[in-house]
């Protein structure tokens, strides 16, 4: 019985020598795993803002003289040629003043040819020394004064008769009516808008941007088809809005004019410079913010080696980094706080 448990411990001993021999004591030496991914340029826009399609050209409409709107032809959002009537105001005012010029044109007419008539006489009667010669320039002087007068009375006429012409407002370009204010029966003084055109044909993106921010020179705006026009910035309002504190900016829609509808609301992503020259998109997880500054890690040779880096800026899920490593370059995308330069990796 003693032999017999002194083989089934001897038997123990060999088995457990066995196991423990089958173990490879390297594997529990082996460099972690680090999990990598490549740059990426940065493709994301900048700022994404909500814009409203505005016409290149928006001209207000007003009558060159006051008085009482008669009638209006057209409606808001309606499409005038050159030349089409808009709105008529009551000529009766204009027509007789025009009436009026006319009269004081034939009245100093009827001067002039009085004087003109009396001066012939004069010199007659010079010639045969009847009268002075001093007698002669009082009437060569009101000859003069009738001419004056009548050339007064003939520019009167001409402004009496371009103001019956202001009575009918017309397009003077091709567009689209965005606004009308007038209405039949309202008083209007000169100058005062009732209507605003929307000239047709180059179209542009208004857009309101915080103050203190820089306004970026590109960018491009996505149609309901998936499609991207491209944007560039035309002009930038010379003071910020006294409500809202924001600055009005204009954008050129490239290469599409009509297609988009006025005082549609879109979605713009604005891109400045620094978006298309250097910049790459990492993973938040990739960048290493330590004592020694910004930087990312990269493999090589089985070792983790770290690349300094400027953040450009963060968003929720990634980082805006320049780096002095080309696109594409697989860096390590997760732990980065636990590496040390020259430390063993292996690169999943």
């Amino acid at each position: 019985m003693l032999n017999l448990t002194i083989l089934l411990l001897l038997a123990m001993l060999m088995l457990g020598g066995c196991a423990q021999s089958d173990v490879d004591p390297l594997t529990q030496k082996q460099p972690p795993w680090v999990k990598t991914v490549a740059l990426q340029p940065d493709g994301q826009p900048l700022r994404v803002y909500s814009g409203t399609v505005r016409a290149r050209h928006e001209i207000p409409l007003a009558f060159q003289v006051g008085g009482r709107i008669l009638a209006r032809h057209v409606d808001a959002g309606q499409h005038v040629t050159a030349g089409q009537l808009l709105f008529s105001l009551d000529p009766r005012d204009l027509d007789q003043a025009a009436r009026a010029a006319a009269a004081e044109l034939a009245a100093t007419d009827a001067a002039l040819a009085t004087a003109a008539s009396e001066l012939k006489r004069h010199r007659q009667l010079v010639a045969r020394d009847f009268i002075s010669l001093q007698a002669l320039e009082r009437f060569e002087l009101a000859a003069r004064d009738a001419a004056s007068r009548r050339a007064a009375a003939q520019a009167h006429l001409a402004q009496a008769r371009n103001a019956r012409a202001y009575a009918e407002l017309r397009a003077a370009q091709a567009g689209v009516l965005i606004e009308v204010s007038g209405e039949p029966g309202q008083v209007i003084s000169p100058g005062e808008a009732v209507a605003m055109l929307a000239q047709a044909g180059e179209r542009e993106i208004e857009v309101f941007l915080p103050d203190g921010s820089q306004p970026p020179a590109t960018g491009h705006v996505h149609l309901a088809n998936g499609d991207a026009v491209r944007l560039a910035l035309r002009e930038v309002a010379g003071a910020a809005d006294p409500v809202s504190r924001s600055w009005r900016a204009r954008y050129r829609v490239m290469g599409m004019e009509a297609g988009f509808p006025l005082g549609k609301v879109v979605q713009v992503a604005l891109q400045d410079e620094a978006s298309e020259t250097g910049v790459l998109a990492v993973p938040l997880g990739a960048l290493d913010e330590r004592s020694d500054g910004a930087r990312i890690w990269r493999v090589l040779e089985g070792r983790a080696q770290p690349v300094p880096v400027e953040v450009v800026a963060l968003t929720a899920e990634q980082a805006r980094i320049r780096a002095d490593l080309p696109a594409g370059t697989r860096i390590i995308a997760l732990g980065t706080h636990l590496l040390t330069p020259g430390m063993p990796v292996r690169a999943r």
